[in-house]
């Protein structure tokens, strides 16, 4: 599946003042860490968002938004944001920073 090149863009605008980001390839897509630690990704269309784990229920909940779920087993603290969800710049940063706050709360790798 092809990276949607435009938000990825969006993605690194909306990460313009956080530290220590680096882009790697991963999960067929392109994902965003912070001390090592994945925050966000683009996966297709789809932003892959990094929360913690009591958070899924609540966040599945939420327009657009389904688990992160690439090899049959569902994973606890990912989820995938459809691009209902983040059309705007606020509302696409909104879930970057959610991404961004779980990455920097985890010890660095």
């Amino acid at each position: 599946m092809a990276v949607d090149e435009q938000l990825a863009e969006r993605v690194r605008e909306s990460l313009g003042d956080v530290g220590g980001v680096a882009e790697k390839r991963m999960f067929g897509g392109l994902a965003f860490l912070i001390g090592g630690n994945m925050a966000v990704g683009v996966h297709g269309d789809d932003l892959i968002v990094r929360i913690p784990p009591e958070e899924t229920d609540a966040a599945v909940g939420e327009p657009h938004v389904r688990i992160f779920d690439m090899t049959g087993r569902p994973m606890q603290g990912w989820v995938l944001v459809g691009p209902g969800a983040t059309e705007s710049a606020d509302d696409l940063g909104s879930w970057v920073t959610r991404g961004v706050d779980c990455a920097e709360s985890l010890p660095p790798k």
